[in-house]
Formats: C-alpha cells, sequence, structure tokens
C-alpha cells in the first residue's frame, strides 16, 4: 500500500473513531491512580498513540518512575501496554482544537490535574478546518483550560512534523504562531517545541510517530516538565499568611460565608467567586483558616460525624478549627481526618459545605486562587 493510500486510511478511522466519540463520551473501563500528581495527557490521537497503543505516555511514564517522580496520569480516555504504570489520558483520535474546547471543562473538572500536556492541532491542518483561525482557536482553549483550572501548569506543544510537503507547510505556518500565542498567556503556560525533536523518519505513516518517534516525544517532555519544577510537585494548599480564594474546581465556585456574615455560627457555602472579605482566607502557622480577621473556618460543636456543618466561629485555637491541605486538594480536618465537602457534590450558588469522609470525589477538592 502507498503511503497516501495508508495515511488516508489511518486518517478515515481516526475521523470515525472521533465522530462517534464526539457524539457519545463513555466513560473509560477502569482508571489508575497511586495518589501522585495529577498529569493530563491531552490531544489528539497522538496522544492516544496510534500505531503504538499508549504512544509518548509509556516512555514518559518510564523517565518519571526512573527519576523518582509520583505521577497520576488522568483522563476520560484508558489503553497501552503493562509497561506504561498509568493508561489513563485524554486523548481523542480524529479531534481538532475546537472539539477539545467543547469538552475541555468537564474533563478538568472531573479530574483537577496540577499540570496538563497540550499536543492539538495535526486534524485541523489533515481535515484542511479553518485553517487561518486555528491560531485563535488554540488561543481560546488556552484561556479556558487556565481559567477553568487557573493553578495549572500547562505545556503547549508545537504539532509533529509531516511527510507530506503541502500538510507540513500548514504544519510550518501553525507552528510558528505557537510561541507568540504562548507568551501572551502568563507564567504557567509553557511551550514545548516538538516539532524539532522528530523528523519524517521518527514517522510510522507520514503522520503518526512511530515508536522511535513517540520515546523522542517522551524525552522532549520529560525535559519540560523538569524545567518546571512545580509542574510534578501537587500543590499542598496556600502560603501561611497570604489572603486566598478556596476555589471548587468542579463547580468554578469559591468557599463563602452566607450573606457575609460575621456572626459566630454563620454557615459556608459555595458561591461565584468575586474576591470579596467573605470569600478571603487566610491559612495560619496553626492550621487555622481565617476570614475577617478574627473568625476561623470551624466544625459546628467540634463534632465529626458525616454531615456536620462547617461555619465560622471566633477563633479559640480548639480542634475543630485545624486543618491540614492534602496534596489531591483536599482540606482536611485534622484531629479527625476528614474532608471539607460541597454537599452531595452540588454545583449551584448556595450550596452547603460540611464535614464528609473523604472519598475522592470532586465535591471535596479545593485550589487556591
Amino acid at each position: 500500500m502507498r503511503w497516501n493510500a495508508r495515511r488516508a486510511a489511518a486518517g478515515g478511522f481516526g475521523l470515525v473513531l472521533g465522530a462517534v466519540l464526539a457524539l457519545a463520551q463513555v466513560a473509560p473501563a477502569q482508571a489508575e491512580s497511586n495518589g501522585g500528581v495529577r498529569v493530563m495527557p491531552l490531544g489528539d490521537s497522538i496522544t492516544d498513540g496510534f500505531n503504538v497503543p499508549g504512544g509518548y505516555r509509556i516512555n514518559l511514564w518510564q523517565r518519571l518512575a526512573s527519576g523518582g517522580y509520583t505521577v497520576d496520569f488522568v483522563g476520560s480516555g484508558f489503553n497501552g501496554p503493562p509497561s506504561l504504570g498509568d493508561h489513563d489520558h485524554e486523548g481523542h483520535s480524529g479531534w481538532r482544537i475546537d472539539q477539545l474546547d467543547a469538552n475541555v471543562v468537564g474533563w478538568l473538572r472531573a479530574t483537577t490535574p496540577r499540570t496538563v500536556l497540550l499536543h492539538i492541532g495535526t486534524n485541523d491542518m489533515n481535515q484542511n478546518y479553518d485553517l487561518p483561525n486555528a491560531p485563535a482557536r488554540l488561543s481560546a482553549l488556552i484561556d479556558k483550560i487556565r481559567s477553568t483550572a487557573p493553578e495549572v501548569e500547562l505545556f503547549v506543544a508545537t504539532i509533529t512534523p509531516e511527510s507530506d510537503p503541502n500538510l507540513e507547510a500548514r504544519v510550518r505556518a501553525y507552528n510558528a504562531t505557537i510561541p507568540g500565542i504562548v507568551a501572551q498567556k502568563g507564567s504557567r503556560v509553557h511551550l514545548v517545541d516538538m516539532h524539532a525533536a522528530l523528523g519524517t523518519a521518527d514517522l510510522a505513516d507520514g503522520v503518526h510517530p512511530n515508536a522511535g518517534g513517540y520515546d523522542k516525544m517522551a524525552a522532549r517532555w520529560y525535559d519540560a516538565l523538569l524545567s518546571v519544577p512545580g509542574s510534578l510537585v501537587a500543590p499542598s494548599g496556600p502560603p501561611v499568611g497570604t489572603p486566598v480564594g478556596l476555589r471548587n474546581p468542579n463547580s468554578g465556585r469559591c468557599l463563602d460565608v452566607s450573606g457575609a456574615s460575621t456572626t459566630a455560627g454563620a454557615p459556608t457555602i459555595i458561591w461565584d467567586c468575586h474576591g470579596g472579605t467573605n470569600q478571603r482566607w487566610t491559612r495560619t502557622a496553626a492550621g487555622e483558616l481565617r476570614v475577617y480577621g478574627d473568625r476561623c473556618l470551624d466544625v459546628n460543636g467540634g463534632a465529626t460525624a458525616d454531615g456536620t456543618r462547617v461555619q465560622i466561629w471566633t477563633c479559640n485555637g480548639t480542634a475543630a478549627q485545624r486543618f491540614t491541605f492534602r496534596s489531591d486538594g483536599t482540606i482536611v480536618l485534622t484531629s479527625a481526618g476528614k474532608c471539607v465537602s460541597v454537599t452531595s457534590a452540588g454545583t449551584a450558588n448556595g450550596t452547603t459545605v460540611q464535614l464528609w469522609t473523604c472519598n475522592g470525589s470532586v465535591g471535596q477538592r479545593w485550589a487556591t486562587r
């Protein structure tokens, strides 16, 4: 079979599969977690690992493990060999930038990654899909990721080369815009020159890398991650003495004192983040979370039962007001080992906050803002 025919067959398969996935997202057969730093591989079939199931994720996982890093790949996809220690990912064969954009908020809220590895645009080029606006779509996707998950370290890659000269010309024109886009997005967005890491000899079908090409991608991702040490370290809460908002990524809303009340016993809820004084929490060396200066996040009556109200109370140094931030994004009542939780993982303004057994649900995750 000639190369162009093989490429067309592979591209056709990716398009069909992408269309099916776009219509109905199916939960993965299983998901893996080792409690490590959550990293989302995000993109199209090259992230999924077309030709080599697992793709660059195989060698990247091995490099991270050998380097002593405990990493939890996250996403709704699942594939790869046993040598890939964590098979979760968010790679979707045949998908373009706009299709990722339409789904990324849900994925981010479901998994709350610390780090995202974004490689997208190949299908826009190959489908000749509104090429002049591809950079703008990429820019909008980056903005959506940043607004949904402000603490994420986002690595944006130029896309890998192609053997067809016409397609490669499109790839180079698109890639040339990416450094300028990334430069405008702030200190948590990082450029990765993936195009320079591979040559056409590293492609299996003119589009997708072969095993050696995927290994080169892994090496480039690994070096990029090491250049931003925070990308491989789970956040452990806000710095002591700095007022911050505490945002539930599932709802996009902040921990809030209901009605901006200063009365002892006022309940906490989630509400649209607005930066007001009733949403500014200051962590102390004693493990308190202070609001208004002299009120503390408090568990009603010092109880430890599931469903106990989380409220504010005059700061008094008791165990009911001492909390620990864990690397998985949970805030735990230190004395009981139970989590500050949005009731029933609700997302509506006014949903109450309570104490509950830690269970890894999205209603128990918080990020500083």
